[in-house]
């Protein structure tokens, strides 16, 4: 150890002094210590006291000599000691959020919350933006993303407060693209998040991109097809509510994410694998609507992709007809 390097575990340096020379000559006698340290007079008998409180010193022997704890065991104690206090004041700290509710009433009495709709320009503004809304959440956070994989400096930087986020027990409910399973690193990370807590699930047949943190500001691109140019943060507002509901679409149409394959199966495997939620509400469309306008309508999707379901659908169960397919499905249990 360097010098005072024990502070760690609250023992300052003139008693971590007391424990090293007890180290280097055991059975010192207390009433000798002060003359050995060059001490004042009971400085030394103070510190034996404190170190033997803390179990690195054990009580004196029939002839008033002190020994050492074992350094190992002594240390594992103060450690489980300074863990154990870390932990309360974490609980302290973590049952504090309350007081952020106090502190916005005071703010929003003088300041209105903001309402309406900002415009952010530019990436970097975006994700400082993103971060702080992330930093802040306290409830839930709601997103659909359709990329097809994470670069792994969007994964470092996304990382750090997906987690924080659940661990403080902000609920996530995330949609992504199917297409993402594919990229080993983007799969590995989503189901990352699902281990530690949060809700995923995947659609092949989505384009948009959106953000809800608490229910009180929605996150949606300029241009989804190019983030870049943009994006408009509405606070409080119908416009909330409105992304809110096409979010709650696009989630109970979409699959979970234990449920869906990595892209990879093939032969047997991929006749093991079951529908889509979307895939699933098609073929039952498929049995007990007659028109496919009528079926994209009630599905809320267009009729090209409600046709285009159909057909993959068919190609999959390997029938010649929409009949066939919707009996295959039955015989497998689909529908």
């Amino acid at each position: 150890m360097g010098e005072n390097e024990m502070s760690v575990f609250g023992v300052p340096e003139a008693e971590e002094e007391v424990y090293r020379h007890f180290l280097r000559n055991p059975g010192t006698r207390a009433d000798d210590l002060d003359v050995l340290l060059r001490s004042r007079p009971g400085e030394a008998r103070a510190g034996i006291a404190r170190l033997q409180e803390l179990g690195l010193l054990l009580a004196e022997d029939a002839e008033r000599r002190i020994f050492p704890a074992d350094p190992e065991v002594a240390l594992a104690r103060l450690v489980d000691v300074r863990l154990h206090a870390l932990h309360q004041e974490l609980q302290r700290v973590t049952r504090s959020w309350h007081v952020i509710d106090g502190l916005r009433a005071e703010q929003e009495a003088r300041t209105p919350p903001p309402q309406g709709v900002e415009q952010l320009e530019g990436l970097t503004q975006i994700r400082n933006r993103i971060n702080d809304l992330a930093f802040f959440a306290r409830d839930e956070i709601l997103s659909v993303e359709p990329y097809t994989r994470l670069s792994e400096e969007n994964i470092a930087r996304s990382r750090p407060l997906d987690l924080r986020c659940l661990r403080r027990g902000v609920r996530i409910r995330n949609v992504v693209s199917s297409a993402a399973l594919q990229d080993p690193p983007t799969a590995a990370y989503l189901r990352e998040l699902a281990e530690h807590g949060a809700a995923i699930r995947v659609t092949a047949d989505t384009t948009e991109r959106l953000l809800v943190y608490d229910r009180r500001a929605a996150l949606v691109p300029l241009d989804p097809r190019d983030t870049s140019r943009g994006a408009l943060l509405a606070h409080r507002s119908g416009l909330v509510s409105n992304v809110i509901s096409l979010f709650e679409r696009i989630w109970d149409q979409a699959d979970e994410l234990s449920r869906a394959g990595d892209g990879t199966e093939s032969g047997e495997d991929a006749a093991a694998v079951r529908p889509s939620g979307i895939e699933r509400r098609v073929l039952v469309s498929m049995c007990t609507v007659g028109k496919d306008e009528a079926g994209a309508r009630k599905l809320g999707v267009s009729v090209r992709t409600y046709r285009r379901h159909v057909a993959d659908l068919m190609q999959t169960l390997g029938a010649a007809s929409r009949a066939q397919a919707a009996l295959l499905a039955r015989e497998r249990g689909w529908i």
